[in-house]
C-alpha cells in the first residue's frame, strides 16, 4: 500500500509531465498523450508512469520511443519543479486499463441496444385486438 507522500509526489510527478509533454517536449513521436496515473514506490526511488495515447499499435510503439527519448529530459525537468532530495526513475508504461475500460463499456452498450430491440414489438405482433368477451368463456 503506497504512503501518503508516495500519492502525493505521484500525483504531482503525473501534473507536472502532463505540463511538460505539452508545453516543452516537441518530439512529433508522442501524438496525442494523456498520463493517466503515476505510481511511486515508497521509498521514492521509481515512478512508474502510465499513460494513453490515440491511434493503433504503431501510434503506440511510436510514443513509447519518443517518451524513451525524453526521459533524461522530463527527469531533469522534474528536478527543477520538485522539492525532492532524489527524483525518482521513470519508467513509462502503457495503460491497458483504458483500453479495457473501453471494451467494455461498448460491449455493456451493445447489450443494451440488443435489449431494446428485443423489448419493442415486432410489426407483425400487434396482431388484432383483444376482445373481452373471448376471456368470459
Amino acid at each position: 500500500m503506497a504512503s501518503q507522500r508516495s500519492t502525493r509526489v505521484g500525483e504531482q510527478i503525473r501534473e507536472d509531465l502532463a505540463e511538460l509533454l505539452a508545453r516543452e517536449v516537441h518530439d512529433p513521436g508522442i501524438g496525442f498523450l494523456t498520463i493517466t496515473r503515476v505510481q511511486v514506490t515508497s521509498d521514492l526511488q521509481n515512478a512508474r508512469v502510465y499513460y494513453t495515447t490515440l491511434g493503433d499499435a504503431q501510434a503506440r510503439k511510436q510514443s513509447s520511443r519518443a517518451l524513451d527519448r525524453a526521459t533524461p529530459f522530463l527527469r531533469r525537468q522534474l528536478g527543477r519543479r520538485l522539492r525532492l532530495r532524489r527524483i525518482p526513475e521513470l519508467q513509462f508504461f502503457f495503460d491497458e486499463n483504458i483500453e479495457r475500460l473501453d471494451r467494455v463499456e461498448r460491449i455493456l452498450q451493445e447489450l443494451q441496444v440488443e435489449r431494446a430491440e428485443r423489448a419493442e414489438p415486432a410489426p407483425d405482433d400487434q396482431g388484432t385486438p383483444h376482445n373481452e368477451q373471448d376471456d368470459d368463456r
